[in-house]
């Protein structure tokens, strides 16, 4: 909230309670009973994507009315029709431009749209001094995250992305063994999920303009995207499996696996990346070629050289579309590999002297030290991280930039902006995998030139070995929905 704006309002209750000399001001809990809180100890709130995620998403901030709704925007009105329901209160706008321009008391908007379009939205909601909530991962882009967290530092908004689990107790646990030395130096991280689980590795879906839902805006789906006919498929979720739109099982889950090792490893930016990735072949020995779509399974190698940890380098291993890696010699009696009851995700880092393992979100974090009997740190009485991670961030909103509570943040974007661009790094790689020129050569004519370790310069935000990978550092914008990248 705006200091200046937080002290009017105080003021104003403050002098309206007084009637006289030596009279004190009535309390607020007999005012509005057990629980009240008054409209100046309160946030006003917008929602930009209110259906789907954004549903949890606004109503974790309002917090059963420790804040206020004030204004909600999606384009699919059907899709929204909880919040609208739940809010009905607060003005229903489908172009959130329209709501910025209208809506001048607006202090924090959640942010829970198709990846494409986060970065053009949060960038102008933080250029009205408004605090941004915005669902992982945080940009569609490297060069995308690079502005955004500049963009927040200029203009002092409080911010944080979703990936919930970073609130939650697991990753301090680990935090705690890894600075106890317990599994002596880590230098292998492997990080597994069974997503995608939608269509992926496909041709980009047909058009058919009759078949879209009156309730949807299709114009303003696309946003930053290119303009197109209607193709069915894409809203309200299998967008995740293109590259237009999505980010892939990476981008998807990568911000909720990842966290525990970027965090507690300070790993910042790798210094090399390689993938492989699965064929599909529809007819013999001749592979299907869809660069517009992520593919259906895939592994992604990133080096970091030099960290706080390991100064000899570590290495971390995604692996998607149900891969999982070999089972360490140390663990195979204790651990089991598998996708079921919550485990669709997981983490495992491997030191000189033994292993530590989570699932997703940091949950159930065990370590496994030669020699002793494994410990499992159990999350399972932690509370809702959602919750938990959108009420801290109000919280600090109404603080202020820069006060305990925002430092105090596990996903501001001062952290969650780097971290992004290690996890998008990753897809940098994959559709560089795509990457081809014609040799003239044999039944399958093609010379993949982007299939090699791809070095990166952070501090640049540059490919220094295959100048045409750079392209997908960052993209290009439709007519109207630029950034300044």
């Amino acid at each position: 909230m705006n200091s200046k704006k937080s002290k009017s309002r105080r003021e104003f209750i403050k002098k309206s309670g007084l009637i006289g000399t030596g009279v004190f001001i009535v309390p607020r809990h007999v005012l509005g009973g057990t629980g009240y809180t008054a409209p100046s100890d309160q946030l006003a709130l917008a929602a930009i994507g209110s259906g789907g995620k954004g549903t949890s998403d606004i109503e974790n901030a309002y917090l059963n009315g420790k804040n206020r709704v004030v204004a909600l925007c999606d384009v699919d009105s059907a899709r929204a029709a909880s919040s609208y329901t739940a809010h009905s209160n607060a003005t229903q706008y489908t172009d959130y431009r329209v709501m910025l321009a209208k809506e001048k008391g607006i202090d924090a908007i959640t942010i829970s749209t198709p990846d494409h379009n986060h970065a053009k939205i949060a960038y102008d909601c933080m250029n009205q001094g408004i605090h941004v909530y915005v669902q992982k991962p945080l940009t569609h882009t490297i060069a995308e995250a690079r502005l955004l967290t500049k963009t927040a530092q200029q203009n002092k908004v409080v911010t944080q992305m979703g990936n919930q689990g970073g609130s939650g107790t697991g990753v301090p646990k680990v935090q705690e063994w890894i600075d106890k030395n317990k599994v002596g130096k880590i230098h292998t991280i492997y990080a597994w999920t069974n997503r995608p689980v939608w269509p992926q590795g496909v041709d980009h879906p047909l058009s058919n303009a009759a078949e879209k839902p009156k309730s949807l805006d299709w114009d303003l789906w696309l946003g930053t995207s290119k303009t197109k006919p209607y193709a069915p498929g894409l809203h309200p979720f299998d967008w995740r499996g293109f590259w237009e739109y999505g980010t892939g099982a990476l981008g998807d889950i990568g911000c909720h696996t990842l966290d525990l090792p970027y965090k507690t490893l300070k790993l910042g930016f790798p210094t090399s990346v390689e993938c492989t990735a699965t064929n599909v072949f529809k007819k013999m020995w001749i592979p299907e070629y869809t660069p517009e779509g992520c593919p259906i399974s895939s592994i992604v190698t990133l080096g970091y050289d030099n960290t706080p940890h390991n100064k000899d380098g570590i290495k971390l291993i995604w692996m998607d579309g149900g891969l999982t890696p070999t089972i360490p010699e140390e663990i195979s009696e204790e651990f089991i590999m598998g996708f079921e009851n919550g485990k669709s995700s997981g983490i495992m880092m491997i030191g000189d002297n033994g292993v530590i393992t989570s699932e997703i979100y940091g949950n159930m974090p065990t370590l496994y030290v030669k020699g002793e009997k494994p410990v499992v740190f159990d999350t399972s009485n932690q509370g809702n991280v959602n919750i938990i991670h959108s009420q801290t961030w109000t919280e600090a909103c109404k603080a202020g930039f820069n006060s305990p509570e925002h430092k105090n943040l596990t996903s501001s974007f001062d952290y969650a902006g780097p971290f992004t661009e290690t996890v998008l790094m990753g897809n940098l790689a994959l559709r560089s995998h795509s990457l081809r020129k014609s040799n003239g050569k044999g039944r399958n004519n093609f010379l993949y030139y982007g299939r090699k370790k791809l070095l990166w310069d952070g501090r640049n935000m540059k490919i220094k070995n295959l100048d045409e990978a750079n392209q997908f550092v960052s993209k290009t914008y439709r007519q109207g929905w630029e950034l300044p990248i």
